[in-house]
């Protein structure tokens, strides 16, 4: 008989950091690169559970979801980014930032860019030069872990003190 309590496994692989101890340096330092305040940590993860969406990783998923609901923010919320476009949740800095991330890791239509200079201006209405470095290192970052979540698919976890790899 076995224990219906026990963590089940859905790792992949083992944790990369045990190869590649540098991988928490890189986290650290993109951590630290993206924490300067100039876009608000809310904003950043919205824009991260975004991005889990659409690449439609787990981990992502909960792990944002979880960082935001820790920071008070509402279920509907959370819920409305999968459909941030007609939810009246958001800033319009926050759509600015959604519409960036979604142009970033969805294909642009034929002929178009992913990032047009329609949106990158819009965007630019709301986050100054520094912003807008932020978030696109925000967004650089997200990249970075869609890697290391969709090929190790690493458990599903509330907080990065968690244990996410066997």
């Amino acid at each position: 008989m076995t224990n219906p309590t026990a963590k089940t496994s859905i790792s992949r692989m083992p944790n990369p950091g045990e190869f590649v101890p540098e991988l928490s340096e890189i986290s650290a330092a993109l951590f630290k690169a993206t924490g300067n305040r100039s876009v608000p940590r809310t904003t950043m993860n919205l824009v991260h559970l975004r991005a889990g969406q659409i690449v439609g990783n787990t981990y992502l998923t909960v792990l944002n979801t979880s960082f935001l609901r820790k920071a008070g923010e509402s279920e509907e919320r959370i819920t409305a980014v999968a459909c941030w476009q007609d939810a009246p949740y958001f800033t319009d800095a926050e759509r600015a930032a959604l519409a960036l991330v979604e142009a970033t890791f969805q294909p642009a239509p034929p002929g178009k860019e992913r990032v047009s200079d329609e949106l990158y201006a819009e965007a630019a209405e709301h986050y100054d030069d520094k912003a807008m470095a932020t978030l696109t290192i925000a967004i650089g970052q997200i990249g970075f872990f869609i890697a290391l979540a969709v090929i190790g698919k690493p458990q599903p976890v509330a907080s990065l003190a968690d244990e996410q790899w066997d």
